[in-house]
């Protein structure tokens, strides 16, 4: 175990990298913070710290940078999560409530992110599996043609086109919607299968041809639908930390085209706690010199997706973890209200 004097050491090595972009050195230690020791004393503290992992001698410099495991260690025991200002929770609720759907709110946030912490953010939509249905409309289009639309407690919203094996009328249909509705309404897509599975026996047999085909329609739509989605956007952020990569920013960039790399990135859904992942605790190689803020969301107690930052190891964790969480909330808030 580290000395407390040692931990501050540490915390003050991080801190000053961050923000100088610079390898640090005793002197400047000293200078910059109330360490309450000598410079000769700092030294030693730093050769310790170098000795057991958590900080490294870069090139010939004559300072020292935090490891993966420095870093690690400062936001598992060193590094508070830092609140937004008034102004900064102002300027994301007004950015997030002109939202119009659900995509209008996953780009919104997108783009809020990227720019509250200047890193690569990823917003993973809300996933059907974890959804529950709000409601189901059903319209005719002609005769024998009808549009499903399939509408989610996320906000949102799938549509498909139906042909029908035979004429189904206005009144058949407004029967269809009602009861697939009283079934189906506030239940989980996993549910829905069973609850639904002896419908059109209730229905007169010239009618059942067609309430079979919504039906097979509508679970069609749960099954495809489980494909997780995401949104992405910063890249160009990475641009501007291309000495922080120590080969080249392509393998960075290659890996966030990726949607399975990116959803293995962000985490299962359920984990809805912030989860920190630094260097080469990513698993994916292009990502090695990169570090992951993630944070689940969702309209009520339980998380239905994802969303978080990518971007350098050398990266403010305290300010990336409090606009994380913060937009994490505000997105819950939309979806639970819309």
């Amino acid at each position: 175990m580290l000395s407390e004097r040692r931990l501050e050491v540490l915390r003050a090595i991080v801190q000053d990298y961050v923000g100088t972009e610079e390898p640090v050195g005793s002197k400047a230690l000293t200078e910059r913070h109330k360490l309450g020791v000598s410079p000769a004393t700092v030294r030693n503290d730093m050769a310790v710290l170098e000795d057991e992992g958590f900080i490294a001698q870069p090139h010939t410099s004559a300072g020292r940078i935090p490891t993966d495991k420095g870093y690690r260690l400062f936001v598992d025991k060193l590094a508070g999560v830092k609140p937004l200002s008034s102004p900064e929770r102002r300027a994301i609720h007004n950015f997030l409530d002109g939202a119009v759907d659900l995509d209008d709110v996953v780009g919104r946030t997108v783009r809020l992110l990227a720019q509250l912490t200047r890193q690569v953010a990823i917003v993973q939509y809300p996933s059907l599996t974890r959804s529950t249905v709000r409601h189901v409309e059903l319209l005719s289009l002609a005769a024998a043609r009808l549009m499903l639309v399939l509408i989610t407690d996320t906000g949102r919203v799938e549509q498909r086109m139906i042909d029908c094996p035979a004429p189904f009328g206005e009144t058949s249909l407004a029967d269809l919607r009602a009861r697939l509705n009283s079934r189906v309404v506030g239940r989980r897509f996993a549910d829905v299968p069973q609850l639904v599975q002896d419908l059109p026996e209730s229905f007169e047999s010239e009618d059942r041809g067609t309430v079979s085909t919504v039906l097979s329609t509508l679970l069609e739509t749960l099954v495809e639908e489980t494909e997780e989605r995401l949104m992405i956007g910063g890249t160009s952020n990475l641009t501007r930390f291309g000495h922080d990569f120590p080969v080249m920013i392509r393998p960075v960039l290659e890996a966030l085209e990726e949607q399975v790399v990116l959803l293995k990135l962000l985490g299962e859904a359920k984990d809805s706690g912030m989860t920190v992942r630094i260097g080469h605790e990513n698993a994916h190689e292009g990502l090695n010199s990169t570090s992951v803020v993630a944070v689940g969301y969702g309209s009520g107690d339980e998380a239905v997706a994802k969303l978080g930052v990518v971007g350098p190891t050398r990266m403010d964790y305290p300010g990336t973890m409090g606009a994380v969480r913060a937009v994490a909330r505000y997105v819950g808030q939309i979806l639970a209200e819309s």
